[in-house]
């Protein structure tokens, strides 16, 4: 079987946080005046990208530090609307568990915030899986720029050729994608038609194993 390492994007992909992600920005938007957020918006434009690159858009003439209280505050809406319902997504941790039996070098690469990682980690025992944490403050550039998963593979000394990554947004596949990796698309947010291109779609973790992925690199 060929080696190869697994990189993790986290919002949609470990967990299914989408929908609360979209009503914490229904919110957002609703405080500030900004009119209806329509769920194609959130999805096309939103989910994927680093809040404060969506944040700088809304507010062009905004300076940091008053940014900063805009994410901290669309951040408190969701942690209060999702701390109820977090939870792994079906399969998870068996998974993770089976590719840290197989010796696969895991990584998550995420557009949030250290806060929001820790905000999932701390429910969901999985963080002793990843050999390296990449969050959003760990790049210059955002999805759909490669650069995240590309600083992923670096820190397990990986060949970005022999690494698949996990995805459910469309700017992360086309990050994926634009690394040269192998892509697993997770249909949280997306139909599997959407999610294109990608090596492999899956709706959870419950069928998926170490050998199936090993197969999209033969």
């Amino acid at each position: 079987m060929k080696n190869f390492t697994a990189i993790f994007d986290m919002d949609g992909t470990l967990v299914d946080n989408t929908p609360y992600h979209f009503k914490s920005w229904q919110a957002f938007y609703k405080n500030h005046g900004l009119g209806e957020l329509e769920e194609s918006t959130y999805k096309t434009s939103i989910s994927g990208v680093p809040i404060i690159e969506t944040l700088r858009g809304l507010f062009p003439d905004a300076d940091e530090a008053t940014l900063k209280g805009y994410l901290n505050e669309k951040e408190t809406y969701y942690r209060e609307i999702y701390a109820p319902f977090l939870r792994p997504i079906n399969g998870l941790e068996n998974f993770l568990s089976e590719m840290k039996d197989a010796g696969v070098k895991m990584a998550m690469a995420s557009s949030a915030t250290m806060e929001d990682i820790n905000f999932i980690l701390n429910k969901i025992p999985i963080r002793q899986d990843f050999e390296a944490i990449i969050d959003g403050s760990r790049v210059t550039k955002g999805k759909p720029n490669p650069q995240i998963f590309l600083k992923a593979a670096e820190e397990l000394n990986a060949d970005p050729a022999n690494c698949v990554v996990f995805e459910d947004s469309l700017a992360g596949i086309k990050a994926a994608n634009a690394a040269g990796m192998k892509v697993v698309g997770i249909t949280t947010g997306h139909k599997a038609d959407q999610l294109q291109p990608s090596n492999l779609v899956i709706d959870d973790y419950s069928t998926l194993t170490v050998q199936k992925l090993a197969a999209l690199f033969e």
